[in-house]
């Protein structure tokens, strides 16, 4: 393949959350591929319990992984150097280029000084990217207009004029007020962040896209960019979401004829993405509950991550679901717990160091006869592992703080190459595991739903399901935005 030229970063920024910058930029990396130059997406700061272990065994958002993914290489802590997960509605641990580097207050950080010590070492980040890759395919996160906290952003255009990228602006028409909400978002902007703005994107527009034509020009002239295309709501490519408010758009209710799988809502609940996988499979009707109905009517009940093990076992105790899903379980249904949620299928969970909580200690709901103790370090790692007897390759990853062993005769439920093992196996109705992305795998998934179903499906490599997805979202964008556009803006004259 011929060497391209390089160009400059481009970045994707929004109006508020959730508006489709993590899938765009995803998108545009996957184009860039595709048109021969070597992309790499970067964001300077990421607020998110979805998480991921780096090849090199260290963390970053899985916003960012994904994109990697889309652009065709390896996941790297350059692509995400500060990474904030909540701990609390108050407090967030700190990961910094890859480690945590302990809890803070949402006042201590957001409030303190112009923080620009945390932004020299976001720009080392993207320095170093930079040297490697190009382009640099930026996302900022939430809205660029929040005058309250813009002297302290390391995020948003603080970063596209450090970088001197190409920006362009998205709205999500599906949440309505588009005018105002560009229009605002606009007019805020200092004369060299608005120098910054090379184009608008609508996205998630339902209905007949030509009808439309008048509101981009209503809305280039307020603006006074381009409108650079209108992007259509689509439910037919799958792209991991990095926001948990698409939770509350999934199914909430079992189905006669399907499997039902209830995955438990906590309040800090992580790596929701775990559960994807079997969202697409059509034996399965998957849903996410905090009820007792929702618990009870359930084949399958999962446990999931969370970033505070402790305080959302304390919450699923003071309302009554911890002892619903003890009751499930003796009613003959399968009960499974991962990472956090195989921490509260035991029989305890210490906290010594109090790195969760100030209780020190607290019973699990006694499923696993096994009991943890939170360390103060981290693991991080990717995995290739087996499950229980099956010889079909795995993969999965682990980001804990804690330490599971077995209260007597040890049954892991996966292996290692190297002779560890993993999570406790109980019976088919019963285990728990460290593993993020266990799910993902055919032959896990196959043994979980096999006492409920003689339905049996077409192998898929998700790996290569992915791809096409991505091929597809690259195909979307192409079609629906002006994409030469954007290469114009990054192209060096």
């Amino acid at each position: 393949m011929e060497t391209r030229e390089k160009l400059k970063p481009v970045m994707f920024v929004g109006t508020s959350s959730d508006v489709g910058k993590s899938v765009i930029t995803a998108g545009f990396c996957r184009i860039f591929l595709q048109d021969g130059y070597s992309p790499a997406p970067f964001k300077a700061q990421n607020m998110s319990l979805n998480s991921y272990a780096t090849p090199e065994g260290l963390e970053i958002g899985r916003a960012q992984a994904v994109q990697a993914e889309a652009a065709g290489v390896p996941c790297h802590t350059d692509m995400n150097p500060v990474l904030l997960k909540p701990t609390s509605d108050q407090s967030s641990q700190v990961i910094l280029n890859g480690k945590s580097i302990g809890n803070q207050t949402a006042a201590a950080y957001f409030m303190s000084g112009d923080r620009s010590a945390l932004f020299e070492e976001v720009k080392l980040a993207f320095n170093r990217l930079s040297s490697r890759y190009s382009p640099i395919v930026m996302e900022g996160a939430g809205s660029i207009s929040e005058l309250n906290l813009k002297a302290r952003d390391i995020t948003n255009m603080r970063m596209a004029i450090a970088a001197g990228a190409a920006t362009y602006l998205i709205a999500d028409i599906d949440k309505g007020g588009i005018f105002g909400s560009l229009y605002g978002t606009v007019a805020l902007l200092e004369p060299e962040e608005k120098a910054c703005i090379k184009g608008i994107i609508i996205n998630k527009f339902r209905g007949d896209i030509n009808l439309f034509e008048d509101g981009k020009k209503i809305i280039a002239d307020l603006c006074g960019v381009p409108v650079i295309g209108v992007l259509p709501y689509f439910r037919d490519i799958h792209i991991e979401e990095e926001d948990s408010v698409v939770l509350q758009q999934k199914r909430n209710q079992p189905m006669a004829d399907r499997v039902n799988i209830a995955v438990v809502l906590l309040s800090r609940m992580s790596n929701f993405t775990d559960f994807d996988r079997l969202d697409k499979d059509e034996r399965i009707n998957l849903y996410y509950t905090h009820t007792r109905e929702g618990i009870l009517e359930a084949d399958i009940i999962i446990l999931p991550g969370t970033k505070n093990t402790i305080e959302d076992l304390v919450a699923l105790k003071n309302g009554g679901l911890a002892q619903t899903v003890v009751e499930a379980y003796r009613k003959g249904k399968t009960v499974i717990g991962i990472c956090g949620g195989y921490q509260m299928l035991g029989e305890s969970v210490k906290d010594p160091l109090q790195v969760e909580s100030a209780l020190g200690e607290v019973a699990g709901l006694g499923l696993l006869p096994v009991t943890t103790v939170l360390l103060a370090d981290k693991t991080t790692l990717q995995r290739d592992f087996t499950y229980r007897d099956f010889t079909e390759p795995c993969k999965g990853y682990e980001i804990h703080m804690g330490e599971t062993s077995a209260l007597s005769g040890s049954q892991p439920l996966n292996y290692f190459a190297d002779g560890s093992t993993d999570g406790y196996y109980l019976s088919e109705r019963c285990w728990g595991s460290y593993l993020h992305g266990m799910l993902d795998n055919q032959c896990v998934i196959d043994d979980l739903v096999a006492p409920y179903t003689t339905l049996k499906v077409k192998a898929v490599n998700h790996q290569q399901f992915k791809e096409t997805q991505y091929d597809l979202l690259a195909a979307l964008i192409r079609k629906h935005l002006d994409v030469e556009q954007v290469y114009q803006n990054i192209k060096y004259t």
